[in-house]
């Protein structure tokens, strides 16, 4: 398995307009995930930008980007124009889709993304977690992952155990039966990619549970394709809002962060 992993940026966001610059402790917040991903240490890292100014950014921070067209319809579009351009050989079999939004991403999770891809049945890996905050069972805004999990699922030195990730929804899935307490698992949208399964995935068309759901992996799913999960134990601290951006400063601002 040779990885690369791609970060995709883009300044309009609708929440936060201008995100991947915003800066942090002094530092863009982009050039901040780009740092977490370099010491994951599992291969080449390259920021997939729809604006020359993401692109100044993180080359004046050492970094390496790529320009992309503006207007993908997803971040997986963004970094498959990125993989070809950057890799027209073919050398790297694998690309890790990395949020530009998380920049206290542990660089663990991207060693642990990869892990259900050592399954050569395999096209895509993801990650999830348990939900421990009640408050997001019936969020919308926080994603289920409904998986066949181990029934006693446990890491073992370090390694994450892996689940086949059955469907994904905004809604509280899979039905808890009346049990309040039955595991639900919150998706984290770090992905690693067959370099053919994403060749193939973003030529396919929006699917209609994909429209649905506002939730692209469904697309996958739908076209017969398998997603395995591996569980972490944490879940990353992702900025869509001014308030998070607070949050984050406030979080650097720390002798200990």
């Amino acid at each position: 398995m040779s990885p690369i992993v791609v970060i995709p940026a883009r300044l309009q966001a609708s929440r936060l307009p201008g995100k991947p610059l915003a800066e942090i402790d002094g530092v863009p917040m982009i050039v901040w995930v780009l740092r977490r991903a370099l010491a994951a240490e599992i291969g080449p890292v390259v920021v997939a930008c729809a604006e020359v100014e993401i692109a100044r950014a993180v080359e004046d921070h050492g970094g390496r980007a790529v320009l992309t067209r503006p207007d993908h319809p997803s971040g997986s579009d963004r970094i498959f124009e990125a993989l070809e351009a950057v890799d027209p050989d073919k050398r790297h079999d694998v690309a890790v889709n990395l949020q530009g939004d998380w920049p206290t991403v542990d660089p663990a999770m991207l060693r642990a993304v990869l892990a259900p891809l050592n399954d050569p049945g395999v096209d895509i890996a993801s990650l999830a977690a348990r939900i421990t905050d009640p408050a997001e069972r019936d969020n919308q805004n926080v994603v289920k992952a409904v998986l066949a999990v181990p029934p006693s699922p446990a890491f073992d030195q370090g390694v994450a155990p892996v689940a086949r990730a059955l469907y994904f929804s905004r809604a509280k899935v899979p039905w808890d039966g009346g049990d309040a307490e039955a595991p639900l698992y919150h998706h984290i949208g770090i992905y690693a990619y067959r370099r053919e399964a994403l060749a193939r995935f973003v030529a396919l068309p929006a699917s209609p549970l994909e429209t649905r759901e506002r939730l692209e992996q469904l697309r996958a799913l739908e076209a017969g394709m398998r997603i395995d999960v591996g569980l972490v134990d944490t879940v990353p601290f992702g900025i869509d809002t001014p308030a998070d951006l607070a949050r984050a400063r406030a979080l650097f601002a720390r002798p200990d962060a």
